[in-house]
């Protein structure tokens, strides 16, 4: 029997595809994966394997048919689970929302399923994707949290209970998971992935990410799931052919990257700080370290701002009528949301366009940023998903940015290198990505 889980995404797909693997083959190596982990690592809110299986036979007698098929035929696909769907609930982390369905698929779920993906089942995440920890475990340490909000999204991939899972990101809930669960976690330029279908916690910086166990996997998803969507205003005209082949070719040049050393480097612990010194210090002909701009203290703040009061507009009512039934800092999160001002909240969304438009002169002279994906490596506890110090600043600034598990902190723990592009860049970006996670890994 072939060894699927050294296998890339797209080989696993051809091999469907040339009938060397059936897709019922493939998703009871994932089941058998489930039910040995599962139990411990809680990372699935919903998973119906009868359904599963169904789906996948499905899959396979429709590739017999002689039909053409998708990059994903018969690929299954974990799914987070504030992302819309008809035949699954959709509980966004909350009691609040027990056993609801959605009425319609969410886009992104129509995407996948066009592509001849199979949608797994839902993935655990914090309390309405905000600061809530669901019961989700790190896969290299039960008593560590995974990070959050994407918990069980990141910790499928990394305990091979998926090939691939979908997340997102408003603050640093598709990072900091891939950095604490080891897997590569890609959260394309604001814009590029609709959100159509799925739970709004901040109109101006919910992104639709996804994690992978490489850079050309996540390179896959992302080609099938770019496209602009009349439903979702944020959504742009950007051409996704040629994004993998453009990730598996890589940069033409030697690449120059900057390495920000930010007011938080500080926090950073002790054998993670070494960790990412002696990094930079492999990469020494291709990084330059720097101070980060002073301004992203004033992102730091604006952020905050924005997501607050953007809770607070979209879950107000949920406060009103089931109060109890949030956490406190939901209902914090809320209170302050209606504090903050019209005036300081139209400050915050100005200072988007301007501080990106100050941060973009660094992409005429270097390829990419980098900076740590997280303060170190997953914390030792399950009450909180951890820091977004690393990553508010570019779910603030719209970028492209993924985590790549280069490196090792505390305790033999994984720690992931944030590389950061410009946007509406992702070729390339992507293509740099996989450039270092070749380059790291020789």
């Amino acid at each position: 029997m072939i060894d699927i889980f050294s296998l890339k995404v797209e080989e696993i797909a051809l091999k469907i595809k040339n009938v060397q693997l059936t897709s019922v083959e493939v998703c009871e190596k994932y089941i058998e994966k489930i039910n040995k982990f599962e139990k411990d690592l809680k990372a699935w809110v919903y998973f119906d394997e009868k359904l599963l299986l169904e789906k996948a036979a499905e899959a396979d007698e429709y590739r017999q048919s002689g039909k053409p098929i998708g990059p994903l035929h018969g690929i299954p696909i974990a799914i987070k689970d504030i992302v819309g769907t008809v035949d699954m609930p959709t509980e966004c982390g909350t009691v609040i929302k027990k056993e609801k369905s959605f009425s319609q698929n969410a886009e992104i779920i129509d995407l996948l399923l066009a592509a001849g993906a199979i949608v797994m089942g839902k993935t655990a995440t914090a309390e309405f994707a905000y600061l809530g920890p669901p019961k989700t475990t790190n896969p290299h340490d039960h008593s560590r949290t995974p990070g959050g909000s994407s918990s069980g999204s990141a910790a499928a991939v990394a305990s091979f209970m998926a090939p691939l899972s979908i997340g997102s990101q408003t603050g640093g809930s598709v990072i900091r998971p891939a950095s604490y669960c080891g897997v590569v976690g890609y959260k394309p330029t604001y814009g590029l992935i609709s959100r159509n279908g799925v739970l709004k916690t901040s109109e101006k910086l919910d992104h639709i990410g996804m994690f992978g166990k490489t850079v050309e996997d996540v390179a896959l998803l992302a080609k099938v799931l770019i496209k602009k969507d009349k439903f979702d205003s944020a959504t742009v005209d950007y051409s996704a052919d040629g994004l993998l082949e453009e990730t598996k070719k890589g940069p033409l040049f030697e690449p120059k990257f900057i390495f920000y050393k930010t007011d938080y480097w500080k926090n950073v612990e002790k054998k993670s700080r070494e960790a990412f010194e002696y990094f930079v210090k492999s990469f020494k002909n291709n990084i330059e370290i720097f101070d980060a701009p002073s301004y992203f203290k004033d992102i730091h703040k604006y952020h905050q701002i924005i997501y607050e009061t953007d809770l607070a507009n979209n879950f107000g009512l949920y406060y009103k009528k089931y109060k109890k039934e949030l956490s406190k800092p939901m209902q914090d999160a809320i209170v302050n949301g209606n504090n903050h001002s019209a005036k300081d909240y139209a400050k915050a969304i100005d200072f988007m366009k301007t501080s990106y438009e100050f941060h973009e002169e660094v992409f005429k002279e270097y390829h990419g940023v980098l900076s740590p994906s997280s303060p170190g490596v997953a914390p030792k506890s399950l009450k909180s998903t951890g820091s977004a110090e690393f990553n508010r600043v570019w779910s603030y600034l719209g970028t492209p940015c993924i985590s790549l598990p280069l490196l090792k902190g505390e305790s033999e723990m994984p720690l992931g290198v944030q590389l950061i592009g410009a946007k509406f860049n992702d070729h390339k970006f992507l293509g740099l990505a996989n450039w270092l996670e070749k380059k790291a890994n020789n």
